[in-house]
């Protein structure tokens, strides 16, 4: 049967009362056995004695010597083992448990209040020495143990604190290795070829004469340049690793989705009918979600058009982009087909839900519904 739950503090506390009672419990019937109750004197010091235990705790060295008269005056031993054993696991003076088991020792020994004639101690008093030493060895190797078990066990605590640092560390400097390198391989190769298509751009913007291939590269280099502002900021945001947050680019709102869509490359129109402002998260969802189907629809449907709704009804922002079929050959294009997944991702995050797929038409939508509170 399992003990009933009870919150840590209050368990403690009582394990402690009933620990405390037990003991003087047990130094009572010690002195009771002994006889230590046969006068009014005998049991007032074994009420004392019995009762500072309590205070062992707090103060081990000043029970102990409270309870010395009661292994002088009878064979009543049980408090002063007790707190020598209190004393021994809160003590890391060796010197003073040696003094303090010899102090037992010898009134163990000692036989008073009965004077002895002759010499105070005789050879007849080695083997009650010898047996004092004994009983007083036991709580005070006993208490040590317990002393080295606690350090012991507060040393592996800390070991295991300083190896879950350094592998926290360790984590840290990998991170930063790799970070490093992409950040390179982005400066050094992706920057450049995005450099080398806004020159090529710029250089068709002023060298041709046809309007449409004009405005065409004008969108290239614009983007081109846009492109490249961002990947410098990726780069010192990749090259900050180890120092303070860094900032991402200002993140997108709904305010851009116009400039979005009119320099999307692509015949698109947007329709916007919102209540109110919303969110920044569901800004930024909607945004990624209309920039992402934008792009798919440039890469896989060329020559189409495209439609761009973002509508607001009984607490939820519908998003849809559908596009027509393709007009002319899709051009391959590399891609890792994680795009719908990331947005997919971002819509649950959001309490919301993506759905895709293609249209009777043989074109292409794409729908995003997010939950927004009432402001």
């Amino acid at each position: 049967m399992r003990r009933p739950w009870i919150a840590w503090p209050r368990r403690r506390a009582i394990d402690r009362a009933l620990t405390d009672a037990g003991l003087v419990t047990l130094s009572l019937l010690d002195a009771w056995f002994q006889g230590g109750f046969g006068t009014r004197p005998g049991a007032a010091c074994v009420a004392v004695t019995s009762g500072v235990l309590l205070l062992r705790r707090r103060a081990p060295l000043p029970v102990f010597v409270l309870t010395v008269p009661s292994v002088l005056a009878s064979s009543a031993v049980a408090a002063a083992l007790i707190a020598m054993y209190a004393l021994a696991t809160r003590t890391r003076s060796r010197p003073l448990l040696a003094v303090c088991a010899t102090v037992f020792a010898g009134c163990y020994m000692m036989p008073w209040p009965t004077p002895r004639r002759g010499a105070i101690v005789g050879v007849s008093d080695v083997p009650d020495l010898a047996y004092g030493l004994g009983l007083a060895a036991a709580p005070v190797l006993l208490g040590q143990l317990v002393q080295a078990r606690r350090d012991l066990a507060a040393r592996l605590d800390e070991i295991t604190e300083v190896r879950e640092h350094e592998q926290f560390l360790a984590a840290q400097s990998v991170l930063a290795k790799e970070r490093a390198q992409l950040a390179r391989e982005m400066h050094d190769v992706v920057s450049h070829q995005v450099s080398l298509i806004a020159v090529r751009a710029g250089a068709l913007q002023v060298s041709t004469g046809d309007p449409d291939a004009k405005e065409a590269a004008t969108t290239i280099r614009r983007l081109s340049v846009r492109t490249l502002d961002e990947l410098r900021h990726m780069v010192s945001v990749l090259r900050a690793s180890g120092g303070p947050p860094t900032e991402l680019t200002p993140q997108p709102t709904l305010a851009q989705l116009h400039a979005l869509v009119a320099g999307c490359g692509i015949e698109a129109v947007l329709n916007v009918d919102l209540n109110g402002d919303l969110p920044a998260p569901v800004q930024r969802a909607i945004y990624r979600t209309v920039q992402e189907a934008l792009t798919n629809a440039r890469k896989h449907a060329p020559g189409s058009t495209t439609r761009v709704e973002v509508r607001h009804r009984n607490g939820t922002v519908r998003t849809t982009v559908t596009n027509t079929a393709p007009t002319r050959p899709t051009l391959p294009l590399p891609s890792a087909h994680h795009g719908l997944i990331g947005l997919r991702q971002r819509a649950e995050l959001l309490g919301g839900a993506l759905e895709s797929g293609p249209t009777s038409d043989h074109g292409y939508r794409l729908s995003l519904d997010l939950p927004v509170a009432p402001g």
